[in-house]
């Protein structure tokens, strides 16, 4: 229940903002400030949302939709598995026997003296 009116507010502060992000879009001041403050309310919202949303899914507001999820038979999973372990193998073994590329050089940037560096900084 608390969840749904979290949703409701959130939505009444999304609505508020959008409407005077239009106006203070067009000069009107208060119009840029309230969108200001209905940010920070709507923050507020956002973080109690995400609290009552997850001692929702632990109470077992989606049990529903986890029940209905259907799981494959245990020889598909340990062939699927197997698969998986033989394609891993290949790629360890492509690269194993892929040359090794020489490192890049890299650049050397000649600097001034250090005495012209702190005349240069005096300038």
């Amino acid at each position: 229940m608390a969840l749904q009116h979290t949703v409701e507010q959130m939505k009444k502060y999304l609505c508020s903002i959008e409407q005077d992000l239009e106006k203070g879009m067009k000069g009107n001041k208060a119009a840029s400030q309230r969108a200001r403050t209905h940010t920070i309310r709507f923050e507020k919202l956002a973080k109690l949302f995400r609290k009552e949303s997850i001692k929702w899914e632990k109470a077992g507001g989606a049990k529903a939709k986890k029940a209905t999820a259907k799981k494959k038979p245990a020889a598909k999973r340990k062939v699927a598995a197997t698969k998986k372990v033989v394609a891993t193998k290949k790629v360890v073994a492509k690269k194993a026997a892929a040359p090794k590329k020489a490192p890049a050089k890299k650049k050397v940037v000649a600097r001034k003296p250090a005495a012209k560096r702190k005349v240069a900084r005096r300038r």
